[in-house]
């Protein structure tokens, strides 16, 4: 069986780790980035070769990529989405499904489409039937709740975000901050991180704000400006993962292609002297993916932010993380579908 891989990134890696029964002969890219993935051939989707039995879309852009195999005449007879289109399209025979995609495979694709009967369940029940003998924990029909994609999957996630809320985080804490602003980080992760050690946190967001949470003063405004905020009044502040997104329109944000370099001068501008900033932002060719975001070049980075001294560079991607790299040494990086984030911490002299 000759498969092709449309996809580059962690959907596509974890496919491949789960294993599969056949001959991967080649990656698919809608916008080609590069020559070749793990050592076999890339396509663009304007490119796809002959000669092969089936094209394994291994992409969250699923809606897209069926809308463009219709658009190319691309035969959806020999396309297995394994994420939904909706509902299930493409190829669909369960029995030579279950063959190519192997276990693991295959009960997320079941899972995907809610195919209960189709995976190890009903024989788990049955089994749990039989040796159960407690009255009020039978099953019931009615309350059936399967379960089927946690089987293969991993006891949690330690990719980009786990690892930049840890890192700026944990320098924090040994800074002995009592109060910290942020910019649009993560609530579940970083923040929560901050107000478990006891740390009060300002954040201002132009999103409206789930809940109130103690320790925690928000401001829902747009950032740009930092008009909140005197300057040299903050000793400590973040954002992570949130810059490179200004100026879009991408959260209700105004468009502004000055957005984000206005918020570095101005982030300068309220920080104390001897202030620390934590700023993450996505690493490697620089450009624009509008309106998803922005990658920047470190360089770019460390330029715009002249009035501050570099501390740290470091970087995480593909769940790891590389302390003080080299600022170049990404500039050519194309993610390929994983991205890379560049972790500075940044100090103004006193």
């Amino acid at each position: 069986m000759k498969l092709l891989i449309w996809g580059t990134g962690n959907n596509t890696r974890k496919f491949i780790k789960n294993g599969y029964v056949g001959e991967i002969i080649g990656f698919i890219e809608t916008v080609k980035t590069n020559a070749d993935f793990m050592g076999k051939p890339l396509y663009g989707s304007d490119e796809i070769p002959v000669g092969y039995d089936f094209i394994v879309v291994a992409s969250s852009y699923v809606n897209e990529i069926y809308a463009l195999c219709i658009k190319l005449h691309i035969d959806l007879s020999k396309v297995i989405f394994l994420y939904g289109v909706k509902e299930q399209k493409g190829f669909c025979e369960p029995e030579i499904l279950k063959e190519i995609l192997a276990e693991a495979n295959y009960t997320l694709y079941c899972s995907e489409f809610g195919m209960t009967d189709e995976t190890f369940i009903r024989a788990d029940a049955e089994k749990y039937r039989q040796l159960n003998r407690r009255e009020s924990f039978a099953i019931q029909e009615k309350y059936m709740w399967p379960i089927m994609a946690d089987k293969y999957a991993p006891a949690g996630a330690n990719g980009n975000y786990f690892w930049q809320d840890l890192w700026a985080a944990r320098l924090i804490v040994e800074q002995g901050a009592k109060e910290h602003f942020d910019i649009g980080s993560r609530l579940d992760g970083f923040i929560a991180h901050l107000l478990a050690a006891g740390i009060d946190v300002t954040m201002i967001d132009v999103r409206e704000f789930p809940a109130e949470i103690e320790n925690l003063y928000t401001i829902v405004d747009d950032a740009t400006t930092l008009r909140q905020l005197e300057d040299e009044s903050v000793e400590s502040m973040s954002a992570l993962c949130s810059l490179e997104h200004f100026g879009l329109g991408r959260y209700g944000d105004p468009i502004d292609p000055e957005a984000c370099f206005k918020c570095f001068e101005n982030i300068q501008k309220k920080l104390k002297k001897g202030g620390n900033l934590y700023i993450s932002v996505p690493i490697g060719r620089e450009r624009v993916e509008f309106n998803a975001h922005r990658i920047f070049f470190a360089s770019t980075i460390i330029e715009c932010f002249h009035g501050l001294h570099l501390k740290e560079f470091s970087c995480t991607a593909e769940g790891k993380i590389e302390y003080n790299t080299d600022i170049h040494k990404y500039d050519d990086d194309p993610h390929n579908g994983e991205w890379r984030y560049g972790l500075f911490h940044f100090y103004k002299k006193a």
